[in-house]
């Protein structure tokens, strides 16, 4: 199993090197509501694959999955595959490659390992848990974050009174604060744009799509300032942001799967 498992960085070549903060993107509800949308743009044959792969569970409930793996010491080689770190003063571009992958490389390699045809069905499953769970890292602004401040782990904010930091708030506060949704009603909510739109959302590579994120996390750090106080206005602002990232992730999962399969 380990050795089928391993083509998802062979095919990169990633190492086995760690990164040593909690990289975790949107909570647990942001990944549901990805998924969940996902779930809703499969085509019959993806769908059948994918329930296949996961012995009839969805790909809700993996969505999270990967969070508590890359704590593990099995899955420890998969904890800079969440983010890509880009400083202020570099560009999408010029930004330093992280060595042991990023969330680009960890996409690319799991799409072309589940292509492959080479996986056993554990392997399988494990590459396709992955696949899931990082396409909504991708879209998580603070995943595209600065690696001087730990993809805002270290920028420092008051999130209504309490002391908390830009990564935290973008992982779930500013979810929880922006409607007090179970995730199917977040689906229910935003997941309405026809068949051609979000057809046209799901355009370009996966590097252009994080090269979007990336611009949306400029845009956070310029309006959020350490020592901010965010507050209603704030949630109010970035709430429309938080819904089309969502929405785009799970379109995107959806158009990577019906690919794939």
């Amino acid at each position: 199993m380990k050795s089928s498992l391993r083509i998802a960085l062979a095919v990169l070549g990633l190492s086995m090197s760690i990164a040593s903060f909690d990289a975790a993107a949107w909570g647990q509800k942001g990944h549901d509501v990805t998924c969940a949308i996902a779930e809703r743009h499969l085509n019959c044959r993806a769908r059948r694959k994918v329930a296949e792969i996961f012995d009839g569970k969805s790909m809700v409930y993996w969505a999270n999955w990967l969070d508590n793996a890359s704590h593990t010491p099995e899955f420890a080689y998969t904890k800079t595959w969440h983010y890509k770190n880009i400083d202020a003063d570099e560009t999408f571009d010029s930004a330093i490659l992280c060595e042991t992958g990023d969330v680009i490389t960890a996409i690319n390699a799991q799409i072309e390992a589940l292509k492959s045809g080479k996986l056993n069905h554990e392997a399988e499953a494990i590459a396709l848990r992955m696949l899931v769970h990082l396409v909504g890292d991708l879209h998580c602004p603070m995943h595209m974050g600065h690696r001087s401040d730990l993809g805002g782990n270290r920028w420092q904010l008051q999130f209504f009174n309490n002391g908390s930091n830009l990564h935290s708030i973008w992982d779930s506060g500013i979810v929880e604060r922006a409607h007090a949704w179970t995730f199917s009603d977040w689906a229910d909510q935003i997941d309405r744009v026809d068949r051609r739109t979000a057809k046209a959302l799901c355009e370009g590579s996966i590097e252009d799509w994080a090269r979007d994120t990336w611009s949306v996390a400029k845009d956070v750090y310029d309006r959020t300032p350490v020592g901010k106080k965010v507050s209603y206005d704030e949630v109010s602002y970035w709430s429309p942001v938080v819904e089309q990232q969502l929405l785009l992730g799970g379109l995107r999962l959806a158009a990577i799967l019906n690919e794939i399969y």
